[in-house]
């Protein structure tokens, strides 16, 4: 993975290193929240449908806990092979 230091072109500008962490904040944030893939469709006014692409996870293996009013979902791969 390659990552581009954009700091000495936010140094030309003057009260842009708000801006600029901000772009970087959002940047990091987009990498983080699309793995693993997945879908989320509305079936109904308040039914949804997620799936997501975990090869290789069995149920057994999948935990999913809603808390709060939110959904976490965890995976850990057992070492059974």
């Amino acid at each position: 993975m390659r990552s581009i230091d954009l700091s000495p072109l936010y140094r030309s500008f003057i009260g842009s290193d708000h801006l600029a962490s901000l772009v970087d904040a959002a940047s990091r944030a987009e990498k983080q929240s699309t793995y693993p893939p997945y879908n989320i469709e509305l079936l109904a006014e308040d039914k949804y449908r997620i799936t997501m692409a975990i090869a290789g996870f069995s149920k057994d293996d999948i935990n999913i806990v809603v808390e709060d009013n939110t959904l976490s979902i965890t995976g850990t791969k057992n070492s059974d092979a």
